[in-house]
């Protein structure tokens, strides 16, 4: 975690400040337009990438209203990620801090005690995809492996063998927490290497064994009719914007290094839609080159892997994906919950302490799960959870830029008594406007999970769900707009910031 050389000084009071959470100086600022691309490629080539676009095939698409899908949900999240990525790099602050200004000093813990718990999901699917990859390793020596008695429930769907990789797994991540994050600077460097040859090597292994691009791209859409096809498309493109959703609001978080507006602006727009598009690209040729190859598709490329006929070259692939989804999950998935947990007492929640509690809840998420099949990685994993991100991004963004017209007193950001304090340092309207953004969505959701019929729900409100972010940002944002119109609105200096 990188934190400031030399940060100015804040009159903070104890309980809102710390390293971690003070602004990054204006000269310790390092970030340019080159480092934002890298992290976006470095990101966004991972294996729930593949997935994601594969899901997309196995769910009924053809090739390229899957890869259309992608490009579309990753332009739209990319907006929100700009327009918050400008606060973090005027101020130099993190996101939640930044949520102070929306929910209050005490308040902002809510939305970022939302995201990190989130970023424990996603933590955990890590995981389990990087501790899967070494049991398919493992079991290619170990065959016993595969065939060790169950210990666990039947409801828990999880095998004696891979519970144990995924454990040990899980423990290396501890591990490298315990390091501290510039221990992983090795293994970023390698994913950045390692990755795009070895995505090009898949994609060519799929042409060839293939008989070429033909029989790959030629295979249909699976839809019976254009409504069947709209049916799946709409909460697909939800899926594909709650894929990124979580960065969306913590982007501050990196933004805030930034040496301009304009090196975090270009090099997200360069990054991010052109990264999840190719690599998915990727995904979808391999994808429906097993259904050519096999007789079905397989849209987990660890499973994939695992039908190589050489024992060496699956234990290289399977050790590959390990280390990259290491450096994924440390990256993406700690640094962020670390952060919002530390917010909570950055008195005694330290930066490794808020991982450790990430990790445990990464265990406890069941991330098997989550991926277990594509309609539960879509329409239950990544919709669900965007209809709780949409709200909050709604509100933020609204306050800074309607509101606030862009100016926020950073000292009193970190200040019990300041403007942002609200009553008791909770803005009980913002709160009441996340509440109000999240309740269309909630009859949908569990119609999904399955604790509600979906026929006992009203049509018109199941449907909603298909749209949970985009009903939750408006309806959220829109509200608070509402609700703080009579709020007297005094603009502050702008503080610390970069042009």
């Amino acid at each position: 975690m990188m934190t400031p050389s030399s940060p100015a000084p804040l009159a903070a009071d104890p309980g809102l400040s710390s390293e971690d959470l003070a602004p990054i100086a204006p000269a310790a600022r390092s970030w340019g337009t080159g480092n934002y691309a890298a992290l976006w490629i470095s990101m966004s080539l991972c294996i729930p990438t593949y997935m994601l676009a594969s899901s997309l095939i196995e769910g009924g698409m053809n090739w390229w209203q899957a890869l259309l899908t992608i490009f579309l949900g990753n332009t739209i999240v990319l907006v929100p990620m700009l327009l918050n990525g400008r606060a973090g790099a005027r101020y130099g602050i993190p996101f939640p801090v930044l949520a102070r200004a929306s929910f209050g000093v005490r308040g902002a813990n809510i939305p970022a005690l939302l995201r990190a718990l989130i970023a424990c999901g996603w933590f955990g699917i890590q995981t389990w995809i990087g501790g899967y990859a070494l049991y398919q390793m493992a079991v290619l020596w170990l065959p016993s492996l595969a065939t060790l008695p169950a210990v666990f429930p039947a409801s828990w769907a999880l095998a004696t063998g891979p519970a144990i990789t995924f454990v040990l797994f899980w423990l290396l991540n501890m591990y490298v927490v315990h390091l501290g994050v510039e221990s992983i600077r090795k293994l970023l460097v390698f994913k950045a290497f390692f990755l795009p040859v070895a995505a090009l090597a898949l994609l060519w292994w799929a042409i060839s064994a293939g008989n070429g691009l033909g029989p790959i791209l030629a295979q249909p859409a699976k839809f019976t009719s254009s409504a069947a096809f709209w049916a799946f498309f709409f909460p697909s493109l939800t899926g594909m914007v709650g894929f990124w959703a979580t960065l969306s609001l913590n982007i501050p978080d990196f933004t805030r290094y930034a040496t301009s507006q304009r090196a975090q602006l270009v090099g997200q727009a360069l990054g991010l839609p052109t990264s999840m598009t190719v690599f998915s690209f990727v995904g979808v040729v391999v994808t429906s080159a097993t259904f050519v190859i096999y007789g079905k598709t397989i849209w987990d490329p660890v499973v994939l892997a695992g039908k190589f006929d050489s024992k060496l070259l699956v234990s290289v692939a399977m050790l590959a994906v390990a280390l990259s989804t290491l450096a994924t999950n440390i990256a993406a998935n700690i640094v962020s919950p670390a952060n919002d947990f530390a917010n909570v007492a950055p008195e005694r929640i330290s930066f490794k302490t808020g991982g450790y509690i990430t990790g445990v809840l990464g265990l406890l998420i069941f991330p098997w799960k989550l991926i277990a099949d594509p309609s539960g990685y879509i329409f239950t994993w990544l919709v669900g959870y965007s209809g709780l991100l949409g709200p909050i991004g709604g509100i933020m963004l609204a306050d800074y830029y309607l509101l606030r017209k862009e100016q926020l007193s950073v000292p009193e950001l970190y200040q019990y008594q300041g403007q942002y304090a609200y009553r008791n340092g909770y803005n009980l309207r913002a709160v009441a406007a996340l509440i109000i953004g999240i309740l269309p969505n909630v009859p949908g959701f569990l119609a999904a999970i399955g604790v509600l019929d979906k026929q006992a729900i009203w049509p018109g409100l199941a449907a909603l769900y298909d749209y949970a972010w985009f009903v939750g940002f408006f309806v959220s944002g829109g509200i608070y707009l509402l609700l703080m119109a009579q709020e007297q609105r005094t603009p502050a200096p702008a503080g610390l910031e970069v042009g």
